[in-house]
């Protein structure tokens, strides 16, 4: 079982909790012991993969009181997986969307890594 650390209370599994316990498909392009990582199942990008902790996080404002050792191996892996997708020469950005403003659609962490094309600024 994965520790939260939101004080928010637990909400109902969200998409990607199910991803994680292989309840719904995903393309998975890259896992180990610490992230998943998926393709987005509406990409912005020619290249849109999904990276989530398997040590669940709510939001960004979860990273104030986690270990920063776990979210150095989840950084890592971030820039792992950007590296196995082939984005380093060209370049790539990470977005991560905190709360609805910020427009985060899933209460879970996560990543999104959008490269393969120039991308403009300012974002959407």
């Amino acid at each position: 079982m994965t520790k939260s650390f939101s004080a928010k209370p637990p909400s109902d599994p969200t998409i990607f909790d199910q991803i994680l316990a292989d309840q719904i498909p995903a393309t998975k392009v890259y896992e180990d012991e610490y992230v998943l990582a998926f393709e987005d199942i509406h990409p912005a990008a020619q290249v849109h993969v999904l990276v989530i902790p398997k040590q669940k996080m709510i939001s960004c404002a979860d990273f104030i009181d986690a270990d920063p050792s776990i979210l150095g191996q989840y950084m890592k892996r971030v820039a792992d997986v950007a590296q196995k997708l082939g984005l380093n020469s060209s370049g790539y950005r990470i977005v991560f969307n905190h709360g609805a403003d910020g427009g985060q659609t899933v209460d879970y962490v996560h990543a999104h890594i959008l490269g393969g094309q120039a991308l403009g600024w300012p974002p959407g």
